[in-house]
């Protein structure tokens, strides 16, 4: 009798906002407390209340004030907003195309955002007007000329642009773009160093100058997104479905395509590749909680920030003082997990087969 009730609440629409939000704010405080030097939780929150509200902290030790509000709130927080937006995108390119195997990596979204983040490393070029803005918008740019190419592509091959053909494309234009950032390093000198170090993943000091980068590209690709939820479930039973509800396939196609891809430009320019999130939390949430994507958007971004959070403290905490980069982490934990759902989902297809 205990079971089923748990298994109940656990389904529950509201039980999975409450879980998905402590998990995040669990994520939150941990990620700010632990580290060399320690962090009680109580002055974690009474110095976020200071700064946000403008609360009295005359109890709380002043070096902490550093600690949190200048070094590692900003990390926790762009670690959260990278993971969302992977998460988020990966959840809208899924539905999309019907597909767990599709994220912003099997597309090649982020393969394009990568190699126009190391075109400006390479080639140490700021763009007039926005300066420190180059990065992110080239590597965005790079993202949308991608999937604007992948889809180009497939239509030549195809012209109804069916799931198989767009990811089989991706991984095709995935490949190419992956030689040219080879290229690249090879001709680095002075720079490789960086070029890898970025490639490998980090959020490793970065300020609250990168969060200001990653924000407006970030509201504006997931309210892009949870505005066409309903229309994402449509098509998740097929285009022709779609088409009779009367959704506009091919331009709802290409505007969540579009937002997928500033949402994945975005993530890679401000802490460079980090890989499974985009594929494994959607899944994961779409397994518990349902394929509604009118929940699974918002809960694969909570879920997705807080595990970035707590990948990158196990990243800076499991050899410290050494930091590991945190895609090299998100790929061990990835893969296996990965894995597991997929051997799980085989075995279960053919007990109903």
């Amino acid at each position: 009798m205990q079971r089923p009730s748990i298994l109940k609440f656990l389904k529950n629409k509201f039980s999975a906002y409450v879980i998905a939000c402590a998990f995040l704010i669990s994520a939150v405080f941990a990620g700010i407390s632990v580290g060399t030097i320690h962090v009680p939780f109580r002055d974690i929150a009474f110095l976020l209340s200071h700064h946000m509200f403008g609360t009295s902290i005359a109890n709380v030790d002043p070096m902490f004030d550093n600690i949190v509000w200048q070094i590692r709130f900003p990390r926790v927080l762009l670690a959260g907003l990278v993971g969302a937006s992977l998460a988020v995108a990966g959840a809208a390119f899924q539905g999309l195309l019907r597909n767990p195997l599709a994220d912003p990596y099997t597309l090649g979204v982020s393969s394009g955002a990568s190699a126009g983040a190391v075109l400006v490393l390479f080639l140490h070029f700021q763009l007039p007007w926005i300066a420190d803005f180059t990065l992110p918008v080239v590597s965005i740019a790079a993202a949308l000329a991608t999937i604007g190419l992948v889809i180009m592509f497939a239509r030549a091959i195809e012209r109804s642009l069916k799931v198989e053909t767009i990811i089989l494309t991706g991984i095709i234009v995935s490949s190419f773009l992956g030689a040219l950032i080879s290229l690249m390093i090879a001709l680095t000198g002075e720079e490789l160093r960086q070029i890898i170090g970025w490639l490998l993943g980090s959020v490793s000091m970065r300020g609250w100058g990168y969060i200001q980068l990653i924000v407006p590209f970030f509201l504006v690709g997931t309210l892009l997104l949870f505005l066409h939820a309903a229309e994402l479930n449509a098509m998740s039973f097929g285009e022709e479905m779609a088409q009779h509800l009367g959704v506009n396939v091919r331009r709802k196609k290409m505007l969540i395509l579009l937002s997928g891809a500033i949402l994945t430009g975005a993530a890679v320019a401000v802490s460079g590749t980090i890989g499974f999130v985009g594929l494994v939390v959607p899944h994961f949430i779409r397994i518990i909680w349902g394929p509604d994507h009118r929940h699974l958007l918002p809960l694969s971004m909570l879920t997705g920030a807080g595990f970035l959070i707590l990948t990158d403290l196990l990243s800076r905490t499991v050899i410290s003082p050494t930091e590991l980069p945190i895609g090299v982490i998100t790929s061990i934990i990835g893969a296996p997990v990965f894995g597991v759902i997929l051997l799980r989902k085989q075995r279960k297809g053919r007990r109903t087969a």
